[in-house]
């Protein structure tokens, strides 16, 4: 019997060891084939611009048709609770991209067009690409940058191999730019060359299809990839064409019908881009992140059931549809309510591709995969700020409760965002231990920051806006001479 053990031991330690010789040839004498390559999954970000909360499916909506976002967010995760890293456009994609509170680096305002000299992010920020690209990754950047319009700011300079899109924060839907002060922001650029007008079509066409083309090249390709879609759509102007406005033609409200052109091309944009990825075979190792960078800009637009709009910091203006998906390494069709936000992003792919990341821990996002899986139970972030134009407006997030310092009002503002996530009731003067704990939180906080690096023109916004609301407030009361606490 000890003989015969004895024996089988001895076999189980040869086939041991024969595995092993098998999986060192295997390992140090074959080039890595695409499919050995492909178990890092590719990435693709995919962003809207001023995307109401209440304008995909996947949130409710019943009038704007986005069946394939639908669809995309039933194969993954939707956050309840998905925030924009700021409420307005460049800064929201300066803390996208770099995984940070962008008011760390002086991007927490648009690029201003009256200054001369180059403006853009600082060029000794990482980018996720340029991580990704680093680890063996072909990266592509699509679409809207408003990172910076100078050569040394372009995609092109910052991780990403491929770029088609333009530098500005917006333009025309067809062709030329109607901002003659400012040109250069609003040309069609591949790889910083200018793209011939007549190449050109309607604008989120345009941007599909350079991604659906760049899949097929991938498919060459022995990498996995990361494209960085960033629709301009639906941000203003409101342009469609007649073939996306059919899909809305039933909508009474003549606003949000043409509104929801925008939104109807960019779902069956993003469609296609999956139909050619499902055909690559490349879907399902997929990880895809869609949201949008901030709150709808209020022309048709829907951030019901919430209160304000996108340049503000209650909850519609930052506060926007947010899906993750990647069929391969995430269960479906979930939900997710605590509180997550776009910096997470950035820590989600380290994790998912398994990048040993150097300066990980100068990052602010979390790694948001064992929290859906449901690995960890415990909230995602302790607190989470946003500031704009140099604390002119600012708020904190931290557990139940939310602090607004709002310009459009002229007061403080606590919320209990468990039993009011509709913002109804301000608990300040009930709650002032709360209220000033939450004060302290974000001026402690706010040490770590620096001013802006350039001017922002949002102030104008912002008061313009409040005058309107007070004046409205005046005349529906009866008078101009009221003040409104006297109604």
């Amino acid at each position: 019997m000890n003989k015969l053990l004895n024996l089988n031991l001895w076999r189980s330690y040869l086939a041991v060891a024969l595995f092993a010789m098998a999986a060192f040839s295997c390992t140090n004498h074959i080039t890595p084939n695409k499919e050995t390559i492909a178990k890092k999954p590719n990435v693709v970000i995919i962003l809207a611009d001023d995307l109401g909360w209440g304008d995909v499916g996947f949130n409710g909506c019943t009038d704007i048709p986005t069946p394939n976002l639908d669809a995309l967010a039933n194969d993954g995760v939707i956050f309840t609770s998905g925030y924009a890293s700021h409420s307005y456009c460049g800064p929201s994609r300066s803390g996208l991209l770099t995984g940070k509170y962008q008011a760390r680096f002086g991007c927490g305002n648009n690029l201003s067009k009256d200054l001369d000299g180059p403006q853009g992010l600082p060029t000794n920020e990482t980018f996720i690409s340029n991580v990704l690209k680093e680890d063996g990754y072909n990266t592509c950047a699509i679409g809207k940058w408003h990172l910076g319009d100078s050569i040394q700011f372009w995609p092109t300079q910052r991780g990403f191999d491929d770029w088609y899109g333009f530098t500005g924060g917006a333009r025309n839907y067809w062709g030329q730019s109607w901002d003659k002060k400012s040109q250069s922001w609003h040309l069609i650029r591949r790889n910083g060359e200018p793209v011939p007008l007549e190449e050109q079509g309607y604008l989120t066409d345009d941007f599909t299809n350079e991604a659906i083309n760049y899949i097929d090249d991938y498919t060459k390709s022995d990498k996995p990839f990361f494209m960085y879609l960033a629709y301009n759509a639906p941000h203003a102007p409101i342009q469609a064409t007649k073939e996306y406005l059919n899909k809305t033609e039933h909508i009474e409200n003549g606003k949000r019908a043409a509104y929801g052109g925008l939104v109807v091309g960019m779902d069956e944009g993003i469609g296609k881009v999956i139909a050619k990825l499902k055909a690559a075979g490349e879907y399902e190792n997929t990880l895809f992140f869609f949201y949008s960078d901030n709150g709808g800009h209020g022309s048709g637009t829907r951030q019901e059931p919430y209160r304000g709009r996108k340049g503000n910091l209650f909850e519609g203006g930052i506060r926007v549809p947010f899906l993750m998906t990647w069929p391969a390494g995430l269960k479906g069709g979930k939900q997710y309510h605590k509180p997550i936000v776009a910096y997470d992003i950035f820590t989600t792919i380290l994790g998912a591709t398994q990048i040993n990341y150097s300066k990980s821990a100068d990052l602010d996002g979390t790694n948001l995969l064992p929290y859906v899986k449901g690995k960890v139970n415990n909230e995602p972030h302790d607190k989470i700020f946003w500031r704009y134009s140099d604390g002119l407006g600012y708020a904190v997030r931290k557990g139940d409760y939310k602090l607004v310092k709002e310009e459009v009002r002229q007061e403080l503002f606590l919320f209990n965002m468990k039993t009011d996530s509709l913002e109804q009731f301000n608990l300040a003067a009930a709650m002032p231990e709360k209220l000033n704990e939450l004060k302290a939180d974000y001026t402690e906080w706010n040490k770590g920051n620096i001013n802006n690096l350039w001017p922002d023109a949002h102030p104008e916004h912002v008061y313009k806006e409040k005058a309107i609301r007070e004046r409205a407030i005046k005349a529906a009361c009866g008078g101009e001479n009221k003040k409104p606490n006297q109604y």
